[in-house]
């Protein structure tokens, strides 16, 4: 039986289950962060082996962030315990039926089939791994964060602009390239997937003039690539990636959206007649 429907007057229940030997505690305040936008962590359990000193960085934040953490001691050598112990509480919090996704924090594609089983129940599953995480496990999850994002985004601090003795603006710096935003936040530089793009638009625009609905080519492109992130390209949103594009793509602004704003609609820009 899937997990009851969730509608926007109701809570989204997640499950956020981390893999302290496989995740680096300088992504706490990133993941959960980013996990509020999908919805409410009302499970956050932690798992490893709490008596070993490479632990000690996650020690320091558990009690911030309401963090539980799992004892798991390792039975032998070359074997891991705590991948077990985690899919174990996992399956269990599954059949309570109370969640209506899950958050696995790990680059271990041990996961992998633990994330096609809670799918097949109906359940969202989101994936959090650095960018050497396999790409099975990163294929089972619905949607998949990649963690040098996460510790990229953390708030820098901010320096003092130099003093301008005769009051005049000091002149507005020149914007940066794609890859050069993407470098500043410490993430490796990637090309944004433009002929990808491309496709999923012309495959699935409907109308005669093939313009396509912003939320609906994000999602589609999500359940294609579910590690795909405007973040990795050096922008917040996919409009700010469509629209530094204007030579392939256009972008239009229609209508009132329910909240007051305008729906974006985008499509792939048609050669000159």
């Amino acid at each position: 039986m899937a997990a009851k429907p969730s509608n926007t007057r109701q809570q989204i229940h997640l499950a956020v289950l981390i893999d302290a030997d496989n995740a680096p505690a300088a992504i706490v305040e990133g993941l959960f962060e980013e996990i509020a936008k999908y919805g409410v962590a009302s499970v956050k359990r932690i798992y490893g082996d709490w008596t070993k000193p490479n632990l000690g960085s996650w020690k320091k934040v558990l009690l911030d962030y309401s963090i539980q953490p799992i004892q798991q001691f390792a039975y032998t050598s070359g074997k891991n315990a705590t991948d077990s112990s985690l899919i174990i509480d996992a399956m269990d919090l599954l059949y309570t039926r109370r969640f209506d996704g899950f958050c696995l924090v790990s680059s271990d594609s041990d996961f992998t089939r633990l994330a096609a089983r809670i799918r097949e129940e109906g359940l969202t599953v989101y994936g959090f791994g650095e960018q050497k995480t396999p790409s099975p496990f990163v294929s089972a999850c619905d949607k998949f964060i990649y963690t040098e994002i996460l510790r990229a985004d953390a708030p820098k601090t901010s320096q003092e602009p130099p003093s301008n003795g005769d009051k005049t603006p000091a002149p507005e710096p020149a914007e940066k390239s794609d890859e050069a935003k993407t470098s500043e936040k410490g993430v490796k530089a990637q090309k944004a997937p433009v002929e990808f793009i491309a496709k999923v638009l012309s495959d699935i625009a409907d109308d005669e003039d093939d313009w396509v609905q912003l939320g609906e080519l994000g999602s589609n492109i999500s359940k294609l690539r579910p590690a795909f992130d405007p973040r990795l390209y050096g922008f917040k949103k996919l409009s700010d990636l469509i629209k530094s594009h204007s030579k392939r793509f256009e972008l239009e602004a229609r209508g009132t959206t329910s909240t007051g704003g305008k729906a974006l609609y985008a499509r792939n820009l048609k050669p000159q007649k």
